[in-house]
């Protein structure tokens, strides 16, 4: 942001004007000698004094204008193929080998190199150019670099409506590049006249953005081809996906049409591994995920509602993320609005197949979904108040979760360096660093970011930059110590002990689970069988059966204490009678009763 300020004056204050004119000298002010003061002079014999002969040096600051930098350069290409070649398609280029590699002309080329190669072989063998002279000996800093991050660089929206940085996604080929989808998450009562922009910024150059991406609704993801660095894809809050090719301006190339698009925000895009590179998938809170062909964006190629049978009948689920592991193919998960993860099969024939299983344990939307990079077993979610740690192998429960953190989570994601490391965003504007080599019980490093709450963050591939996107639309660059970028001596097979063992102890947990149930089924069984029903009773149900018996117990209960309200009102009122009532004197044969009365007296 440059601040400028112009200073302005009249002429009439500036005062007289200076007349540079040749006159002679002027006495104006002298001062006489005062004897009375000689006296109080103290001489000083010898004298000594220091002196430096040194320029005068001071610090000064001012507002300057900022000098705006642009990067231009050429598209360098793989070249020497055939034009018929196409160098990106693996089977091609293999083919074209083998057909020069039988060519007569290839084998003397090579026959005449291998003379001149072979002498660079027997000076490698006599001296070893390549020899470790300390391999015994392993010099790190890293145990001795306490852990910490900078700010390097932000980059701050250039619109005037605060915006909030929804997504972002770092260029494929180098740290000098990042696309940022900017959009306000209030929807319906985003101000009138918000632009819709989003930008690509150069790390170098933080006071302007690269390119602008003009879509025609505001975008809520934001996604490198990593294949083709020149193509983005976005998702848009209309439920569109809009194709960008920054080698043709700011416009988007293609949009799906509306009618066959999401009916709801899209809210994650992945591109999985596949040999073209175009395959996309696409979820959003409408409750399916749809996969796209970025050639041609006329209808989806496949689509998944989200209706897991096991959770509720016939209950759709709101998708936010996608996680894709290339490792695996034909599996991705998906976290929900609702707090569940769904585990999928794309090779699947039916829809009800296609999703295999689900992992419940959050209280609210799942913002975050990623496999760990070395372990693509163990993946992590964020959601509510906590990030938690789950693998395939137990699935009643998570292995490993965070204490409930004062602020909600936004965000999250792993190390692509370190196995052992992940990053969380809050609403608080901190980022948490979680190092399970060091402690696994609280954070190893907490960065206040921003003052505004964190949305996005999304670390470089090479786990040394981390970007931060906050509400207020800054997107912060921090720049991590070696101690959470570099790999440390044994810690995959640290992590690897961490993640077995508490796995191990889920299952064990789960087991003991199941066990206990069976039992109380069984003990359901036997009573029933023997006619007492005392021990095991209403255990074994359905939950139809159960909701109905607990509502008869609910009723029966409320009976039996109106029938003692009843009771004790009864008690009270006869407690209120006076106990001994005179006794009536009959009305015939009165005078004989009296008599009697008067005998018994005397």
């Amino acid at each position: 942001m440059e601040i400028v300020h112009v200073y302005t004056k009249k002429r009439s204050e500036f005062g007289r004007q200076p007349l540079f004119t040749d006159r002679a000298a002027e006495l104006n002010v002298e001062i006489a000698p005062d004897d009375s003061l000689r006296q109080d002079f103290i001489d000083k014999n010898p004298v000594d004094m220091a002196i430096q002969y040194a320029p005068d040096v001071s610090e000064h600051e001012a507002n300057t204008e900022r000098f705006e930098s642009e990067s231009r350069g050429m598209n360098h290409t793989e070249g020497g193929w055939p034009k018929d070649i196409n160098p990106a398609e693996v089977e091609q280029t293999i083919r074209f080998r083998k057909k020069v590699e039988k060519d007569e002309n290839y084998i003397n080329v090579v026959q005449r190199l291998g003379d001149k190669m072979e002498l660079y072989l027997r000076q490698n063998n006599a001296i070893d150019i390549y020899e470790n002279y300390f391999s015994g000996n392993t010099f790190s800093s890293i145990d001795s670099d306490p852990p910490s991050a900078k700010t390097i660089s932000i980059f701050r929206d250039p619109e005037g409506l605060k915006r909030t940085v929804s997504h972002i996604s770092w260029y494929p080929d180098g740290a000098h590049r990042l696309a940022a989808a900017y959009c306000s998450l209030e929807f319906q009562n985003s101000p009138h006249g918000m632009s819709l922009d989003s930008y690509i910024w150069e790390l170098e150059n933080p006071n302007k953005p690269e390119q602008v991406l003009k879509p025609a609704s505001p975008l809520l993801c934001l996604e490198y081809n990593p294949k083709d660095p020149h193509l983005l894809v976005g998702g848009c809050y209309n439920g569109q996906l809009a194709l960008f090719d920054t080698r043709k301006g700011s416009q988007s190339l293609e949009v799906t049409p509306i009618e066959i698009s999401h009916k709801e925000p899209v809210h994650k895009i992945i591109f999985p591994s596949s040999k073209t590179g175009s395959d996309v998938f696409s979820t959003s809170t409408d409750g399916q995920v749809l996969w796209w062909d970025i050639r041609k964006l006329v209808e989806p190629v496949e689509t998944l509602p989200l209706v897991f049978p096991g959770y509720k009948p016939d209950f759709t689920l709101g998708g936010i993320v996608v996680e894709y592991e290339s490792t695996m193919p034909t599996k991705f998960m998906v976290g929900t609005e609702q707090g569940v993860i769904l585990c999928c099969n794309r090779k699947a024939k039916t829809p009800q197949e296609k999703i295999t299983n689900a992992f419940i344990g959050h209280h609210g939307p799942i913002y975050a979904l990623q496999r760990n990079p070395f372990y693509p077993k163990h993946f992590l979610s964020i959601g509510d108040w906590t990030a938690r740690l789950w693998s395939e192998d137990a699935k009643e429960s998570p292995i490993m979760w965070t204490k409930y953190d004062e602020s909600s989570l936004t965000d999250g994601c792993w190390s692509p360096t370190r196995p052992g490391v992940f990053f969380t965003s809050s609403t608080s504007g901190t980022m948490d660093v979680w190092d399970l080599v060091f402690k696994q019980s609280s954070p190893t490093l907490t960065v206040q970011v921003s003052d505004e709450s964190l949305h996005s963050v999304r670390c470089h591939g090479g786990g040394k930059m981390v970007a931060c996107g906050s509400r207020s639309g800054d997107l912060s660059l921090l720049e991590l110590s070696d101690s959470l970028s570099i790999i440390q001596p044994n810690e995959k097979p640290n992590i690897t002990a961490v993640f077995e063992r508490e796995t191990r102890r889920e299952k064990i947990l789960e087991g003991r689970r199941r066990e206990m149930k069976l039992k109380q089924k069984q003990a359901a069984k036997g009573g029933e069988g023997g006619g007492g029903g005392g021990g095991g009773e209403g255990e074994g149900e359905g939950e139809e059966d159960l909701v109905k018996r607990a509502e008869d117990d609910f009723w029966a209960a409320i009976a039996q204490e109106q029938k003692d309200i009843e009771a004790k009102e009864k008690k009270r009122q006869e407690a209120m009678q006076p106990k001994h009532q005179p006794t009536p004197i009959p009305e015939e044969g009165g005078d004989e009763r009296r008599e009697s009365l008067t005998d018994t007296m005397s």
